[in-house]
């Protein structure tokens, strides 16, 4: 038999079977201590993650407008230039122009903004038709335009006093952007009567490329005065990340006090099971077991008592875990995020440290009583 092997183990294994009820109740305060840390910490990182995939790929925007500062409305040619190679390599510089007007269509009429832009496509997705890789005539609505219009593609749509054609309706964005295409059309750029870009939006090839191209974009254009103003949309989804971070250790921190509750009962379980096995341990002292004998001993049986919590702990809450994806919206690929095995593993080897601690002195004091005077307890 492998416990044979050791016998510490083997002996604080029956001291526990001894007192089952006593042990139980001790197990159970590291189960209820493991599971909250496992469970508190779990649901707050499922929260951040979530988050962060429904806000999408915002982290790769970045927006270049005028400084309001500056009292200009629109970007000069030459920061619309600079923009556009600070963006090479990186992701696509998209241009726009924007303003709003009142549109007219089937079904009355409705207040939407205005996008001009060469390539649609940079920015939106069709809902309805295609959108041109030249936008040349013709007007692209978003699907709220269109619902409130009743428009459709070949419809057409009067906007002040032209008349265009629909070619395309734009696809629904929950994306967190300025650029809210919705409640937009987007006409061909030499259809607004300004020369100059609003704005440019650089969309990025990833968060790192987009804080690249914010950061060198502040550098270059604002080094003598402040021209642009620069909105990385990526600060947002740091920001959350911050406030996730923030929530989740208050979380753990509430489930750690629970655990370490737990700790004092079981501290309080083995300063009474020492004390009651006084002779017990007296005999074992006179017959030549040596004080480290007894104290590894005395030590195993907290730490098993914390491994036995530790274990049932960890399947409750990976259980509870489970349930987030079968109970509730959401998705299975956040709830078995390999992250989420770190609290895991964080809320059992607290809780077999908290058992390891609890149980030092009870065990240390037990070890080095006098054999004489155990005997006469």
């Amino acid at each position: 038999m492998i416990l044979e092997r050791f016998p510490a183990v083997l002996m604080a294994l029956r001291n526990l079977d001894r007192n089952r009820l006593r042990s139980g109740l001790a197990a159970l305060g590291i189960v209820i201590g493991v599971v909250a840390i496992a469970t508190l910490g779990i649901f707050g990182n499922v929260l951040s993650l979530s988050a962060t995939q429904e806000l999408g790929g915002i982290g790769n925007q970045v927006i270049v407008s005028p400084d309001q500062n500056t009292g200009a409305d629109t970007l000069s040619p030459r920061d619309v230039t600079a923009v556009q190679r600070i963006a090479e390599g990186r992701g696509e510089a998209v241009p726009l122009k924007s303003s709003g007007a009142v549109v007219t269509g089937n079904a009355g009429r409705t207040f939407a903004q205005l996008y001009g832009l060469s390539d649609p496509g940079a920015l939106f997705e069709a809902r309805e038709g295609e959108l041109p890789r030249r936008h040349r005539q013709g007007a692209i609505v978003g699907s709220a335009v269109a619902g409130s219009l009743d428009l459709s593609v070949g419809s057409a749509v009067e906007i002040e006093g032209n008349r265009y054609r629909v070619v395309a309706v734009l696809a629904e964005s929950d994306a967190i952007t300025p650029i809210r295409p919705d409640n937009a059309v987007v006409l061909p750029e030499g259809e607004f009567v300004q020369e100059g870009y609003n704005q440019v939006v650089v969309q990025a090839d990833s968060g790192e490329d987009a804080r690249v191209v914010a950061s060198t974009v502040r550098d270059r254009l604002n080094a003598r005065e402040q021209r642009v103003s620069v909105f990385e949309l990526g600060s947002i989804l740091d920001q959350i990340r911050e406030f996730f971070a923030l929530l989740n250790g208050f979380l753990i921190a509430l489930g750690a006090v629970s655990l370490i509750v737990a700790g004092v009962a079981i501290f309080n379980v083995m300063l009474m099971s020492t004390r009651e096995r006084r002779g017990e341990i007296g005999v074992l002292r006179a017959v030549g077991v040596q004080r480290g004998d007894v104290l590894r001993t005395l030590v195993v049986e907290a730490v098993l008592l914390g491994v036995l919590g530790g274990t049932v702990g960890v399947v409750l809450s990976a259980l509870a875990a489970l349930g987030l994806g079968w109970f509730t919206p959401v998705e299975f690929d956040v709830v078995l995020d390999p992250s989420n095995g770190g609290y895991l593993l964080l809320a059992f080897g607290f809780g077999v440290l908290i058992a390891l601690v609890s149980g030092l002195y009870p065990a240390w004091k037990a070890a080095n009583e006098h054999p004489v005077e155990a005997l006469r307890s």
